[in-house]
């Protein structure tokens, strides 16, 4: 192992993967606020030495299955109300007609998201379910789910606190599955606060179900959200949380951050997204504090300078789609994977095509999930380049 040498000792005495405890965690997020550069460097040498001058994306098609939500979020545009005109309720044909689109432009993976159990709410969702032959979303997804893998497309699906059961069921056929953790305190679904009117938010609810996902063994991408009324020690505690959930069950294949953008029409309009410094800070901690974990930003919520990050710690970019904007983030489009490429390439970066689940994660998938996979992927578990041409 080559030999990082800091002003730092308490940085330092991490260098050789020693994982810093909460409350040193807290000094060094301290000390980065008078001057982040020692912290960055660490953070660069740690991804360095745990993923290489390797960064991944996933070439995805996102399936908007139902934008009808039970919760209330004061910075969410996703959410429709059956009356706007961003309402999406796919049918059997459209998430048909999606995926042949998606296979036409070498898409690996079929994000699939939707509201909060919409049918607890909407009558409107309770009939489109039953006009495709449904009693409830999480059904619909498993049929969905089916669709775009006997297609080619490997399915990823986010629609929120799923029970025991239903991931169970859903394991048949996703690859992997994901949930936000967005934050670990309670503070924030408090009178007043982002998540007062969304019950699933609750950390506890999310914690449990990301227990449930490390019990059945599927690979889960979780996060945290960045900028919506938290404090940095409570954004720490938050990392130390999935770090927790990680080190029982080892199913936490990656961690997002995503800053927060303010968005017209929500609650939340006027308040500021975090100053890039700030952002950029907590990410390299939380290498720091997880330097194996794949850490990732969305490239389209930092436009101008999301390739600075690279130089922070993260060795991923998540989900690109090459024909499907963002819906939860639509007015920030992807930036084109070409453009992706070139970026990376400046930083001297190695852009790759993953699968949405990591490689080193295959052996948490059942074995036809894992076969499927195999047979477009490379000796580094990665999509072969010759099918993305």
């Amino acid at each position: 192992m080559s030999k990082l040498i800091l002003n730092s000792e308490l940085l330092n005495k991490l260098m050789g993967g020693r994982e810093p405890s909460t409350d040193e965690s807290y000094q060094i997020y301290q000390d980065a606020e008078k001057d982040p550069s020692e912290l960055c460097k660490a953070a660069e040498f740690l991804r360095n030495e745990n993923k290489g001058r390797k960064v991944t994306y996933s070439r995805k098609v996102f399936f908007n299955l139902i934008n009808l939500c039970r919760d209330t979020c004061s910075y969410c545009t996703y959410k429709s109300e059956p009356t706007q005109t961003k309402i999406s309720m796919m049918s059997k044909y459209d998430i048909q007609n999606l995926v042949e689109i998606g296979r036409k432009y070498k898409c690996t993976e079929a994000l699939f998201v939707t509201g909060e159990r919409p049918e607890q709410k909407y009558q409107e969702a309770r009939t489109w379910l039953k006009q495709n032959g449904f009693a409830s979303t999480a059904e619909y997804l498993a049929h969905a789910s089916e669709i775009a893998l006997t297609a080619g497309l490997f399915p990823h699906t986010n629609a929120g606190n799923l029970t025991k059961a239903e991931m169970n069921e859903l394991k048949k056929t996703n690859v992997s599955l994901g949930l936000m953790l967005e934050n670990s305190v309670e503070r924030l679904s408090e009178k007043g606060m982002p998540h007062e009117f969304a019950p699933s938010k609750n950390p506890k609810a999310r914690i449990k179900v990301l227990e449930n996902a490390g019990e059945l063994g599927i690979p889960m991408t979780t996060g945290l959200l960045i900028g919506i009324g938290e404090s940095p020690f409570e954004l720490i505690d938050s990392i130390y949380a999935i770090r927790d959930i990680h080190k029982k069950f080892g199913n936490i294949q990656e961690l997002i951050l995503q800053n927060f953008q303010p968005k017209p029409d929500t609650a939340m309009k006027n308040n500021q997204g975090p100053h890039e410094r700030y952002f950029k800070t907590l990410v390299a901690l939380t290498r720091i504090i997880m330097p194996k974990m794949n850490i990732q930003i969305p490239p389209n919520l930092s436009p101008i300078s999301y390739s600075g990050f690279l130089s922070v710690g993260i060795n991923d970019w998540g989900g690109i789609s090459p024909i499907t904007p963002d819906y939860v983030n639509p007015e920030f489009p992807w930036p084109s994977i070409e453009s992706v490429e070139k970026n990376c390439a400046n930083a001297g970066f190695e852009l790759r095509a993953r699968f949405p689940v990591y490689p080193e994660f295959l052996s948490y998938v059942n074995s036809d999930l894992k076969s499927r996979v195999m047979e477009m992927a490379d000796f580094d578990g990665l999509v072969k380049g010759e099918y993305l041409k």
